[in-house]
């Protein structure tokens, strides 16, 4: 059985029939719940009672230390067999870090812990390392994002990887580490035996200077497969250096986040040659980035080789026009992979969005989730989409927000998901100006066609 509420506050009532259903529930999901420490009471007492739950999410709470020494409590108890702790934003600081360290030495069972956006400070989380070098912790997971860290902590964390092999996922994103400890961190994870998978590191003060450390991790280790270094100013040298890993044939990498990392259109030569050789690749998110049209027809070039297997293309704010649209449209009807195009925040325009609807329809193309948010769309476009909707039926997300489509633009969208060939099931449109009669509409369409959901 499973417990899934988020953002409902909890009475006296509600809490003690919940109680009851969990004794005998596998997962128990309580975001933003309004949850304090004496619920923490409760939760402890359903983790010594109940040997079946194996995950514990409750993110967003007001738990505070005295709450996890609570649930550490039950945590400690040999009958939990507890898999997976989500913590992350529940005011804790550094003193639930020796309650939690004992869990981890202590409960060979967990193997997730989340406990990101807490100010568990330097101190706290070299206390939790000790606790990860215990030889019964079999931690996998482990989520630091937001947690006051400095570059203090590399010594600390390389110790613990060094002694735990069974990780599989880091994340320190949004830390000041800055490049000299990312440097050593890279060091210490090319000689730990761990078999990496995952790595986020979003800004974390990371220039040029440590992407050779970082390709040194993309050569050395064959198992990362999700690599995050968004936010942070590498810029078109230090992606360079980046590519080098990424295109060694060692790297398995499947998942390349890259958004606002400073680079230009300079950077999608290198970029193009990872798409169309690297058939492991099949995500890559570049937001942000001033790639411009002549950087994106680089990219569109790449879709096209046949050993391109990328599903999901993220070019949201990287300074197209209409002027990319003939190649993003030649890519769509060429690329049997991609999945997922986001393409918001440029000026496409409704010229831009008739090349792409070429694209779109082509019987090679088999988009499923198409994003054209502000992207100076008018209601002289909407017939081509709605002929689009109507015809592709494996698009089944279309987000047109922030665009002036006015009544006449969202009526005919609204006649395209009438059509029983339309397979359109989530529609988003934040932003946008209509009568209370195309508003009555949309409501209608929804009560007949329940499967479609309209998000506004």
């Amino acid at each position: 059985m499973e417990l899934d509420i988020q953002c409902e506050e909890m009475s006296p009532p509600r809490w003690a029939e919940l109680l009851t259903t969990m004794k005998s529930c596998k997962t128990i999901r309580l975001d933003d719940c309004n949850l304090s420490s004496s619920n923490c009471e409760d939760l402890s007492s359903i983790i010594k009672t109940n040997p079946s739950l194996t995950e514990l999410k409750l993110n967003n709470n007001e738990l505070g230390d005295a709450g996890v020494e609570y649930l550490c409590k039950g945590l400690l108890t040999p009958s939990c067999s507890l898999q997976k702790l989500w913590l992350q934003n529940c005011n804790l600081t550094s003193a639930s870090c020796e309650t939690l360290r004992s869990v981890l030495s202590a409960q060979p069972s967990l193997t997730e812990l989340h406990v990101g956006d807490n100010r568990l400070g330097t101190a706290g989380v070299k206390v939790l390392c000790q606790g990860m070098m215990n030889p019964s912790c079999k931690l996998q997971k482990l989520q630091l994002e937001y947690c006051e860290l400095t570059a203090d902590i590399v010594e600390a964390l390389n110790a613990a990887l060094q002694s735990k092999p069974t990780l599989k996922e880091l994340s320190l994103s949004n830390n000041t580490l800055g490049d000299t400890a990312v440097k050593q961190l890279c060091q210490g994870l090319v000689e730990a035996s761990c078999n990496l998978e995952l790595l986020h590191l979003e800004n974390c003060g990371i220039t040029s200077d440590s992407c050779m450390e970082i390709s040194a991790v993309l050569r050395n280790k064959s198992s990362l497969m999700d690599l995050s270094v968004g936010d942070n100013k590498i810029g078109d040298s230090g992606l360079a250096l980046l590519c080098q890993g990424l295109m060694h044939p060692s790297c398995k990498i499947q998942k390349l986040w890259l958004w606002d990392c400073d680079l230009t259109s300079a950077s999608c030569k290198d970029l193009s040659r990872l798409i169309s050789t690297k058939e492991t690749l099949t995500e890559i998110s570049l937001i942000d980035n001033n790639l411009r049209d002549s950087g994106m027809e680089m990219l569109c070039q790449a879709l096209k080789d046949p050993k391109s297997k990328l599903q999901e293309l993220w070019v949201r704010e990287c300074g197209l026009t209409t002027a990319c649209c003939k190649a993003v449209s030649s890519a769509l009807s060429t690329n049997k992979h991609l999945k997922v195009l986001h393409i918001g925040e440029n000026k496409l325009g409704d010229a831009g969005v008739e090349l792409l609807c070429e694209g779109l329809m082509h019987p090679n193309c088999n988009i499923q989730s198409l994003w054209l948010g502000n992207c100076d769309l008018t209601a002289g476009c909407c017939a081509t989409l709605a002929t689009a909707m109507a015809t592709k039926q494996c698009l089944t997300e279309l987000d047109l927000s922030y665009n002036p489509l006015d009544d006449e633009g969202i009526r005919k969208i609204c006649e395209a998901l009438r059509k029983p060939s339309c397979n359109v099931q989530q529609l988003i449109l934040y932003d946008i100006l209509w009568s209370s009669e195309v508003d009555d509409e949309l409501r209608a369409l929804e009560e007949s066609k329940p499967e479609v959901k309209i998000i506004s």
